[in-house]
């Protein structure tokens, strides 16, 4: 099968389809070279909207001042997604974070002075912080403190869309918040009493339930509705992934880091027109789409949620469902952004979550997107290592030919090949064929129609009434 070079057309290049939803999330967005502050006018006041301030701190434990350094840039990305300025990055060189205030002691004050310097309303750590840890940081700064834990949270809760994501977001927050839960006192503890306390009277009367205790069960039985919410719409996607098991259609996940571009490419493979946009995690809630082989097979691809180095293990739990899509696939195309200071890092990560959920051991293609604006000699050392890998830009389209070939070649083939005398009025068989099979050869005879194929099981024995000698 050849394929002819693929050339930009004009028309071609509003391939993401509708992107009119974008306006609804992003109603505010920072413009390069413009004050990050922004006014509103009410009817009776004028306020001034800020976006959140915050010091970044990072504790660079294992690998080279440019791991350091890339660790750094990423965490600055995740804060800007969030919506806040970042003022200023600040990174201690330990063997360990320490066990009280993640960063030492000493340097704790030297953040407090940043903070006041700065005028930053919060400092983001680079780590998933220890209850202790959050609670000292506080104290001695001044100004919240919140982890990247914490922070990836914050994102999925403000890009989440569907009632699934929204659901799976707010488990996996609520997961977090409940073992983050700071008290109050005993002064603010429900007390029991007199005949209406369940009839303790004398002696009954105490503390009670405390605020904390109030919360930790309010959160626990939220947390109990929202999976049960979850197992609900688990039994949907099962319905529709177990309709295309039936059916015999291969499946094809896009999986890789966040912002590595996977929505382009099923936008470039399918025109699905879903969400297009240059920032992590903008994608939340799969996608999937039918598609067809240059033979007229059908197959599925599905574009999942992207992976971070450290993907919080709430999030892992809370998206098992939405990340299961990966480990059913038939062939995992993992997108890879060429263009990042570190792939090789980006590859680990996404592999670490993938072996985390199970979807190791799936056949895997690897893709390097974002050649139009990589360095060359990145991607030569890629092309070194991956010598299987394909190498396209989802922007400008070009590989894509490539890539589809690719996609075709490592599909699952039908198993069973059969030779059959369909008739006419079994056109159904036919269709069939087309859609879940693969024809060697055909040719229409007086009786029906003469079919050499390659068909599943289930398949080749309803051809098998009709097969032929001939």
């Amino acid at each position: 099968m050849t394929y002819e070079p693929w050339e930009a057309d004009p028309e071609d290049l509003d391939y993401d389809g509708d992107q009119q939803d974008l306006a609804d999330r992003l109603s505010l967005r920072r413009v390069a070279g413009m004050s990050t502050q922004l006014a509103d006018i009410t009817e009776v006041e004028y306020r001034e909207l800020q976006l959140e301030r915050v010091v970044l701190v990072s504790v660079w434990t294992t690998g080279s001042e440019v791991d350091a350094d890339n660790a750094m840039a990423e965490l600055k990305l995740l804060a800007e997604t969030a919506g806040s300025q970042v003022l200023e990055g600040l990174v201690q060189r330990r063997s360990s974070p320490d066990p009280a205030t993640f960063i030492g002691r000493g340097k704790v004050d030297e953040v407090r002075q940043v903070v006041i310097a700065t005028g930053a309303d919060t400092v983001i750590c680079d780590g998933e912080l220890e209850p202790a840890q959050l609670r000292n940081l506080e104290d001695r700064v001044g100004v919240k403190v919140i982890d990247r834990t914490a922070l990836i949270l914050d994102i999925f809760a403000q890009h989440a869309k569907s009632a699934e994501g929204k659901a799976q977001v707010e488990l996996a927050q609520l997961q977090y918040l409940r073992q983050r839960l700071r008290g109050w006192g005993g002064n603010l503890s429900r007390q029991a009493g007199g005949r209406a306390a369940a009839g303790a009277g004398i002696g009954g009367r105490g503390p009670g339930e405390t605020k904390i205790e109030t919360d930790r069960r309010r959160i626990k039985t939220r947390i109990a509705i929202l999976r049960r919410r979850l197992r609900e719409l688990d039994a949907v996607r099962d319905t529709k992934r177990s309709q295309r098991t039936r059916n015999q259609v291969p499946s094809v996940a896009i999986v890789g880091y966040t912002n590595a571009g996977k929505s382009s490419l099923l936008n470039r493979l399918t025109g699905a027109g879903v969400l297009v946009e240059d920032a992590l995690f903008a994608t939340l809630d799969p996608t999937t789409r039918r598609t067809e082989t240059a033979d007229g097979r059908v197959f599925t691809l599905t574009d999942t949620v992207g992976f971070i180095r450290h993907l919080p293990h709430d999030l892992v739990e809370a998206f098992r469902s939405t990340l299961e899509e990966s480990v059913a696939a038939d062939l995992l195309v993992h997108v890879v952004d060429g263009s990042d200071p570190d792939p090789f890092g980006q590859i680990a990560a996404v592999r670490t979550v993938l072996a985390d959920i199970g979807a190791a051991g799936v056949a895997e293609q690897l893709v390097v997107n974002k050649t139009d604006a990589a360095d060359p000699d990145a991607l030569l050392a890629l092309r070194g290592r991956y010598p299987d890998a394909v190498f396209v830009s989802a922007r400008i389209g070009a590989g894509m030919d490539e890539l589809r070939a690719r996609v075709e070649q490592r599909l699952p083939r039908p198993e069973v090949e059969v030779r059959a005398l369909v008739p006419y009025d079994r056109g159904d068989l036919i269709n069939r064929i087309h859609l879940s099979g693969e024809f060697v050869s055909s040719e229409h005879t007086e009786h029906g129609t003469l079919v050499v194929a390659r068909v599943n099981a289930d398949l080749a024995g309803e051809l098998a009434r009709y097969a032929s000698d001939a």
